[in-house]
């Protein structure tokens, strides 16, 4: 009986104490809760889009910033980005349906020697939130992976993450193979990752340096816009 009593205090808050309620369930990994949330903000009318800007990402800017500042560890934003993805399994199909406005098309991965995916899985899920098409090609990708997996999606833009200081140059290798092939300019390439800085974004050619999803969605977005209005000048 306990599901049941859940989902009747849930449905008694009223919008703005559910999506707080909410952040708090996204926080502590409830993932079949976070369903149930908003499954009832649909019910009430709120649009896919409202649902995942300001409840689910709203709550997982939260947990990305407490694991930034070492409140949370790994385990746990796991556990919230298993949350997050039960909510966005409802959304994805009614997103697409609303025609939430598709931006572009992003090639993510971390680089070749580097294992670490938490921060690159969750800009993807902020990505795909924001309106992004994403091609997720995981941990330890040598340079031919990103080059092959941008010309054969034809993608705008090429996302590499690195939380080693041992493998952050090897984005300079990926770059610059991308300057022999001449195709450099055909895609905006975005760079993360804890170790890294604006400084170095710069010092190995990328577009930009992105220092949490947050800020990968935004960038990602001024960037493609850019290019729109740069292709309907020409």
């Amino acid at each position: 009986m306990s599901d049941e009593e859940d989902d009747i205090i849930l449905s008694e808050l009223d919008d703005e104490e559910l999506v707080q309620q909410m952040f708090d369930d996204l926080y502590d990994g409830l993932k079949e809760e976070i369903e149930e949330g908003v499954n009832i903000l649909l019910e009430r009318g709120w649009t896919p889009y409202d649902i995942l800007t300001k409840a689910l990402v709203g709550g997982m800017t939260i947990v990305g910033h407490d694991f930034r500042d070492g409140i949370l560890f790994v385990p746990e934003v796991l556990l919230a980005a298993n949350a997050m993805k039960g909510g966005m399994a409802i959304l994805k199909p009614l997103l697409a349906e609303t025609g939430a406005p598709r931006m572009g098309k992003m090639v993510i991965g971390t680089v070749k020697g580097d294992i670490h995916d938490i921060g690159k899985n969750l800009v993807s899920m902020m990505m795909e939130g924001a309106g992004f098409e994403i091609v997720d090609l995981g941990i330890n990708n040598p340079v031919e992976d990103y080059i092959d997996a941008i010309k054969r999606e034809e993608a705008d833009i090429l996302g590499m993450s690195a939380l080693l200081t041992t493998t952050m140059p090897y984005m300079k290798v990926v770059i610059d193979t991308m300057v022999e092939q001449g195709i450099r300019d055909d895609y905006i390439v975005l760079v993360g990752g804890a170790p890294l800085n604006e400084e170095f974004g710069k010092a190995i050619g990328a577009d930009a340096y992105c220092r949490d999803a947050a800020v990968a969605v935004e960038t990602a977005k001024e960037f493609v816009a850019r290019k729109h209005n740069q292709m309907s000048a020409g």
